[in-house]
């Protein structure tokens, strides 16, 4: 299969590092012109920097703006109008006892989590409807259906992302957009990275050794028995942005190595 977007733009919101970064890469390669996004200059030139490396003809630009409130995505959109493929990537997530969240960390991670990809959709999507082609992306996660006891609000806004994207793609059914969710599991990214690390210093072990006992753990259903890596998730957002994927929406597709036990 040779994926072609080089007529495409993307946006991918939260996009300096992980898998928003791996995303942006994957699309760049296969053509597209790529919007990342990042709350300070500073990592978007960094990030602009690396896909550069990697994709030496990549069409990449940035915009530095917070979209985890309103302003800071009315100050993106104005920046970038418009795009024929929206990846809503932006999160944040932190372990944390469900007696031990206060209302504001809760509505705080919904802002951020979903309101971000709502805004941002409700604007581009519309566009894509006029034009007839569109894609918008999700990512999600399978905390969305597997709730994590040590970050409850982590997985209802999760789940949240699925309701709104299922309800997305009902809204534009023949309008040429399709809308998805992806179901990353447990993945190797530069906030889980750091999470293990700060982890594996407490307890004087490594961090692959960490790694593999929150696996074990906490995932023991998984049947890779590894962290994925950001490429792999990346590569499904590949493909639900291409022309091949027209007849794939309203889905919740898994990248989550086998951990949700689940046929369906």
């Amino acid at each position: 299969m040779h994926i072609d977007l080089s007529s495409k733009r993307a946006i991918v919101s939260g996009s300096t590092a992980g898998i928003g970064l791996a995303i942006a890469r994957g699309l760049a390669a296969a053509g597209a012109e790529v919007v990342i996004n990042g709350r300070t200059q500073e990592r978007v030139d960094e990030a602009l920097h690396l896909l550069r490396e990697s994709v030496p003809l990549a069409k990449v630009s940035g915009i530095a703006a917070d979209l985890g409130d309103a302003a800071g995505v009315a100050s993106f959109i104005q920046q970038a109008p418009d795009t024929d493929i929206l990846v809503n990537n932006l999160g944040i997530f932190e372990p944390k006892g469900f007696f031990d969240i206060p209302d504001e960390d809760w509505l705080h991670v919904f802002e951020v989590n979903v309101m971000s990809g709502v805004r941002l959709a409700r604007h581009y999507a519309r566009g894509m409807s006029h034009r007839g082609w569109g894609r918008v992306l999700f990512l999600s996660s399978e905390s969305a259906l597997q709730i994590p006891t040590e970050m409850v609000h982590y997985g209802m806004s999760k789940t949240a992302q699925l309701a709104v994207s299922r309800g997305l793609a009902e809204t534009l059914a023949g309008t040429g957009v399709t809308v998805n969710a992806i179901l990353p599991g447990p993945t190797r990214s530069e906030g889980v990275g750091g999470f293990f690390a700060a982890m594996a210093q407490e307890q004087g072990v490594s961090v692959e050794q960490m790694e593999r006992d929150f696996i074990a753990e906490h995932r023991p259903t998984s049947l890779i028995r590894r962290l994925a890596t950001v490429d792999e998730v990346a590569n499904m957002a590949v493909y639900l942005a291409s022309e091949q994927a027209s007849a794939t929406t309203g889905a919740a597709l898994r990248v989550d190595g086998g951990v949700l036990r689940s046929i369906a």
